[in-house]
């Protein structure tokens, strides 16, 4: 299934068990032949210790830009004022 053009996705590793389960499902995709090509972005408690914020602009701006993307489980850190990035990511681009 692989291609010549790929298909550009951003990637959220994600939280917990999140790293683990996405690296799974790349090496299932990548055996599969798959397409993608991933810009690797941040969110959750990783976006947080990066750049403040558990859903970067950054990410939301790759997110626009390839309209698809794969992510694992987020954490929204407790305190601090911050909202869900699940809910809203869903807001985002419902």
């Amino acid at each position: 299934m692989s291609t010549s053009n790929p298909i550009m996705a951003t990637l959220i590793p994600g939280d917990g068990i999140g790293p683990e389960t996405v690296d799974s499902t790349m090496q299932i995709l990548d055996a599969l032949g798959s397409p993608f090509q991933w810009d690797v972005q941040q969110a959750g408690m990783a976006g947080v210790d990066a750049l403040g914020d558990p859903l970067p602009e950054q990410t939301l701006a790759s997110i626009r830009k390839h309209r698809l993307a794969l992510k694992g489980p987020l954490t929204t850190p407790v305190g601090g004022g911050f909202r869900s990035s699940n809910v809203r990511l869903r807001e985002e681009f419902e």
